[in-house]
């Protein structure tokens, strides 16, 4: 008796097993792993922090020479966005958000980098990534980039304090480059929220990661220097 009770509850077992598997799509699986290789690879070439020795492995891995890249990656990096967006564009129309459940890790994340790097679709589709963040299809933290990215580029203060801005500013009679973290809502609470949303960095930590020392700004302070 005992051991067709263990049977059953093995053949059970097996089969939700097998049905959970059976949910990933392959196909489009492997589409939206390109798509996140095609975003960030040229975007790592660009990386203050990539070396030389992994540039050249990048020229390698998408048959271009570094010569090449360092003329033309910028130009890359704007048509492979916008050739992303009308693929996902197609995906989401069929899939709706392809989140971990359909695709699995990390190619559920792929909507929203090439939502990310579009910012004037963004506000389209941040209700669906919002969506897909609150059902556990995709960490929410990327829920607070998106969110940040949509706010700041509406000239409003962010939440979470994930985005940066540089201008070109006259020091002693020169010209040089001055980033800041863009203006946060609640700035003394803003590490809080963070934990929150699932960041293992601070406000500050994540400043210093793009070589910034973190000093709040409001946009009327960022007006004044020029």
């Amino acid at each position: 008796m005992k051991k067709n009770i263990f049977l059953a509850i093995s053949i059970f077992l097996m089969t939700l097993n097998c049905k959970s598997q059976s949910t990933i799509n392959e196909d489009l699986k492997k589409q939206l792993e390109q798509i996140v290789f095609v975003d960030q690879i040229y975007r790592e070439f660009i990386d203050n922090n990539t070396t030389q020795v992994r540039r050249e492995e990048i020229a390698k891995l998408t048959n271009n020479t570094t010569e090449n890249l360092y003329q033309n990656v910028f130009k890359i990096i704007e048509q492979n966005d916008k050739t992303n967006f009308e693929k996902v564009e197609k995906i989401v129309e069929k899939y709706g958000y392809p989140g971990k459940s359909l695709v699995g890790e990390p190619a559920n994340t792929a909507v929203f980098y090439v939502i990310q790097h579009n910012p004037d679709k963004i506000s389209k589709y941040y209700p669906i990534i919002e969506k897909a963040g609150k059902s556990g299809e995709l960490p929410f933290t990327y829920v607070a980039m998106m969110l940040d990215r949509k706010l700041t580029g509406e000239q409003k203060p962010q939440i979470y304090g994930t985005q940066l801005g540089m201008r070109m500013i006259n020091k002693d009679g020169k010209q040089e480059n001055f980033v800041y973290v863009l203006p946060i809502e609640d700035a003394k609470n803003v590490n809080l929220r963070r934990k929150k949303a699932g960041f293992d960095t601070t406000v500050e930590e994540n400043a210093r990661k793009f070589g910034v020392e973190y000093k709040e700004f409001t946009y009327e302070e960022l007006e004044k220097i020029k």
